[in-house]
């Protein structure tokens, strides 16, 4: 025959709490209550008889009959096991008996619509599985696995865990349940799973009894590393408590039901005693369990011999050190403790109803003497009860009290024995804090430090990196990939990476933004002060050879290339040298609308001066030929006027460009990654190719003229100076076009004042270089008897 403590610690919480009661002025004065007690010894077929017995009130079950009126049945206290409770709850629903269970926890007893008068002093698993969820995801697990004993309770366990570690992200690696139909309960399956699966933490969602099979099996396969997560059916366990699962379970946290103190009870176990109690057979039966001693009348005859020890009254609970004397922690003891408190109190609710107060039909009241149960179920489902730890007892509309649960810890003591610490509590009640506490500092891991293990299926991404999930895997498993170009992630396992300002660009961690860097052909940069440089220089060039022609104006080698137009091309020269200062800069709007406009008319300019010198070489050797009519044609009013309408279609195509679409300043952040390049956007690519098209035109016909006027005889011929020049220059700017498009930012600009500077020198070089020579170094060709020679030697 079996017999548990435990249910003996709660029985005398039952006798105890009655006692409080009845001789309690306070509380039902002048009423006592009594108890009846029935044991079915875990059998279905005696639970339903022993309900029908207590609604009959009969030692014969006759149903829909009361035998019983002197004292009527006030309420059921129990079952402990929920599958029980339930088939309780159908037979006594249909009569309104209230009945309120200290330990059935399965979520469907708060069904109001099956059990209408169904209460329980503890909270329903659906409070455990949420709080479980949340125990998980205050450790930052991850990566969790999932073990159900394969009944109600844990199934139903399992799936609302499993649903709150989904919704806040986590991922279950697995889930698995002990199968009740197989001798081996699928144990050896189950283990394989937890050892091969690289989830640390384990959720185990089952009662003490069934666990033992699956802790041994895993003792068998030497699993280690794991940390076990328990539900309140075996976090408080005393049959797991065994040394050799202490490797295994040490560590393991988890929730209990709340424990608390009754004062007064530790004094009345110990005033227990079979002697003063000849009659009461479970008294006699505890006693003998606890000091391993029988008493005479029970004692078989043929059984008994001389090493029969015989109870002797002497026997001294004091002495005793088990689960029935401790009382420092006590759950489900309180719990029925609580549930007689709420029946009294409801009771006494009952009994102090004030006629025409009352909560019945014309405010009627219930007689304390003969109440229906529907009565008592209206009141306990409304009572408020205060117990002596401070808290206060009542129902919601499903006959649940607010969930309060113990977060509990296995710890191994100094002595080697494994203990159960409380670390924290989950109180549903709590308003004015988080109802969700833990202790972290007084956890003690199964690695024997406090630090918080991890189980997670990836290692974490850290700020610079975002999370993609593996193909085909949950979503805690994932690669770490850095940011792309121009996003940063300021925090680990980010899933997206944000993107930074147009002016900022991510630093080389990628952890944050800074501000790009700004870009332009400056003064102060080394290319743009050295191309400022060279432009200043070359634009004295040209001055130094016009100081030299007008002090030689007179000379014939100046006097034969046309003076005028000379001057009017070497004072073009040196504007073109100069307006490549314009591109140097920072890129204001009116350095953007001028700079190109500038070039365009300076070389227009230029090239007008040489079409216009080609054109005159031509019309004066034409007019040297009898009877020709060109002669006026070789005046220099015609030159002026080839360079002024050349020019004046430059200064037209440049104003219908700065009127309709003129350049502007814009920050360019496409060109180059984390740099702002601060330049002149042309606005108008066809207007700029249109200009710059117009200057290859005329210098095409400039050289195609001079090319077909090359022999023409002459001393100082300049048209095969000026084919030399129109050469270079077209050279230079066909040379620009793929060099500009090829290269970025400040040194576009750079190519741009290179081309200038570099069809500028082409122009000097190949149109004053032999002249200045000439005038300065031989001054005897510099002659009119040269010149005459040279013509008839041609």
């Amino acid at each position: 025959m079996r017999f548990f403590l435990e249910s003996f610690q709660q029985y005398q919480a039952v006798r105890f709490a009655l006692e409080e009661i009845n001789t309690n002025p306070d509380i039902l004065p002048n009423i006592t209550l009594g108890y009846h007690a029935f044991d079915s010894c875990s059998v279905l077929r005696k639970e339903l008889e022993g309900t029908l017995w207590m609604v009959t009130g009969n030692t014969q079950a006759i149903p829909n009959y009361c035998c019983q009126k002197k004292s009527p049945l006030a309420g059921v206290l129990g079952h402990s096991m929920s599958s029980y409770s339930i088939l309780m709850a159908h037979v006594l629903g249909v009569y309104h008996y209230p009945q309120i269970s200290h330990f059935s926890t399965s979520a469907l007893l708060s069904d109001r619509t099956q059990f209408p008068s169904f209460f329980r002093t503890v909270p329903s698993d659906a409070f455990q599985s949420m709080g479980l969820a949340q125990l998980v995801l205050h450790f930052e697990w991850s990566w969790v696995g999932l073990v159900g004993v394969g009944n109600e309770y844990g199934q139903q366990g399992i799936q609302v865990i499993k649903q709150e570690i989904l919704k806040a992200g986590a991922c279950v690696a697995f889930t698995e349940f002990l199968l009740l139909d197989r001798d081996d309960r699928n144990t050896p399956h189950i283990t394989r799973v937890i050892k091969e699966s690289t989830a640390t933490a384990v959720v185990l969602f089952s009662t003490d009894v069934y666990l033992t099979q699956l802790l041994n099996e895993m003792l068998t396969q030497n699993i280690a590393g794991k940390i076990f997560v328990a539900s309140e059916a075996w976090s408080t366990s005393t049959v797991l408590l065994a040394d050799k699962y202490s490797t295994l379970l040490s560590g393991s946290i988890g929730f209990s039901f709340h424990s608390s103190t009754i004062p007064g009870f530790k004094d009345h176990l110990f005033r227990v005693n079979a002697f003063n109690n000849v009659a009461h057979s479970v008294t006699k039966i505890f006693w003998e369990k606890i000091f391993g001693c029988k008493f005479i009348d029970q004692l078989d005859l043929v059984s008994y011999d001389n090493d029969t020890h015989l109870c002797t009254g002497n026997e001294d609970l004091n002495k005793v050190n088990n689960v029935y004397t401790d009382v420092s922690n006590l759950r489900s003891s309180y719990n029925i403790y609580t549930s007689v408190q709420v029946i009294a109190k409801s009771l006494h609710d009952l009994h102090m109803c004030q006629e025409g107060r009352g909560p019945f039909y014309h405010g009627n009241c219930a007689d304390i003497q003969d109440f229906k149960p529907w009565q008592l179920t209206h009141y306990i489902q409304n009572v408020h009860v205060k117990l002596s730890n401070g808290r206060e007892v009542f129902f919601d509309r499903n006959g649940d009290v607010p969930a309060v649960y113990d977060i509990v810890n296995w710890q191994l003591g100094a002595d080697g024995n494994m203990k159960h610490v409380k670390v924290g509590s989950y109180d549903t009640a709590v308003t004015d804090r988080n109802i969700f506490t833990v202790n972290n500092s007084a956890i003690i891991w199964p690695s024997g430090n406090n630090q918080v293990p991890t189980s997670i299926c990836s290692q974490s991404c850290i700020s610079g990196f975002r999370r993609v999930v593996r193909r085909g895997e949950p979503a805690c498993c994932f690669q770490c990939v850095p940011c792309s170009q121009g996003e940063i992630s300021n925090q680990t396992n980010s899933d997206d990476c944000l993107k930074c300002p147009w002016n900022m660009w991510p630093n080389p961690q990628r952890d944050r933004c800074i501000p790009k860097t700004t870009e332009y052909l400056s003064y102060e940069d080394v290319l743009g002060a050295t191309l400022a440089t060279a432009s200043a220089i070359s634009a004295i060039v040209p001055a130094s050879i016009l100081c030299l022609f007008f002090s030689k104006k007179n000379t014939p080698i100046v006097r034969a290339n046309n003076y005028t137009l000379s001057c009017l091309l070497l004072v073009s020269l040196s504007l073109c040298f100069l307006c490549s200062l314009v591109f140097i800069g920072y890129p204001y709007p009116e350095k953007c609308l001028m700079r190109q406009a500038a070039f365009g008319m300076v070389f227009a300019l230029c090239v007008s001066c040489i079409l216009a010198k080609t054109i005159m070489v031509v019309f004066a050797f034409m007019a040297t030929k009898p009877g020709s009519n060109l002669r006026k044609w070789t005046r220099p009013q015609v030159s002026y006027m080839i360079v002024s309408i050349c020019s004046l279609i430059q200064f037209i195509l440049c104003i219908l460009w700065m009127s309709f679409a003129p350049p502007f300043p814009e920050n360019n952040i496409q060109t180059q990654p984390g740099v702002i390049i601060v330049e002149c956007n042309e606005n108008s690519p066809t207007a700029f190719w249109c200009m710059l098209g117009y200057l290859s035109f005329l210098a095409t016909i400039s050289f195609i003229v001079a090319f077909l006027a090359r022999h023409l005889p002459d001393s100082f011929n300049e048209a095969k100076f000026i084919t030399f020049s129109m050469l270079a220059f077209l050279s230079v700017w066909v040379s620009f076009i793929p060099a500009s498009l090829s290269a970025r930012g400040k040194y576009t600009v750079a190519m741009e004042i290179f081309a200038i500077l570099a069809s500028s020198w082409a122009l000097v070089i190949c149109m004053f270089l032999p002249k200045c020579f000439i005038i300065l170094f031989r001054p005897d060709m510099n002659s009119r008897e040269h010149l005459k020679m040279g013509k008839n030697t041609g």
